[in-house]
């Protein structure tokens, strides 16, 4: 049959697992920094554009001119939910919280925000047919300006384990207005 095919490269391009976040991840040589926590169900990421369409109020213009097509943002955001939680993990999960000086146990949420709240989260998965070792293939998504914008949340279940939804939200900064709050790195293994 002409049309039932997949790529020959099929499975040195396939993303495996469900992955994992990490507060920090140097793609040139594969360091992981530390574990958020472990999650169900998957980690979903997701860049929601919004375009403006200048042409769409033009007499004679069809809709969609791609000359007169402008990209205004991207709402970034990594949502999922894990199944632990550390004292770190809740405060990332509060997002605007202060950890107690004299009780590390202790996150105290807060009204304002501070520019501290922001944090890099990393979503590191496999990917390709060598997904062992030093050399192993990855997809990685650096999520700037991290804020998990759904606030704490905890859902108990009888003779089962909590689930902490999350969702973090990726931010523009001033100093930076043409940065794109996430960058995405697909790497082979060799």
């Amino acid at each position: 049959m002409q049309y039932t095919k997949i790529p020959a490269t099929t499975f040195e391009e396939i993303q495996l697992n469900a992955g994992i976040l990490v507060d920090d991840f140097d793609p040139s040589d594969g360091t992981i920094g530390n574990l958020l926590g472990a999650t169900t169900g998957g980690v979903q990421f997701h860049d929601k554009v919004s375009y403006t369409d200048f042409g769409e109020d033009i007499d004679n213009c069809p809709k969609n001119m791609m000359e007169l097509k402008r990209l205004d943002s991207h709402e970034v955001s990594m949502s999922g939910t894990f199944v632990t939680v550390s004292a770190a993990t809740a405060k990332k999960l509060i997002g605007v919280a202060d950890v107690d000086s004299s009780d590390a146990t202790h996150i105290v949420p807060r009204n304002d925000v501070l520019m501290a709240d922001f944090t890099s989260v990393w979503w590191v998965g496999d990917y390709s047919d060598k997904n062992t070792g030093t050399t192993a293939g990855f997809i990685a998504i650096h999520l700037f300006n991290a804020l998990n914008t759904g606030g704490f949340q905890i859902q108990s279940s009888d003779k089962g384990k909590g689930n902490f939804e999350f969702e973090f939200m990726g931010h523009y900064s001033m100093a930076a207005q043409d940065t794109v709050p996430y960058e995405l790195y697909v790497k082979q293994g060799t």
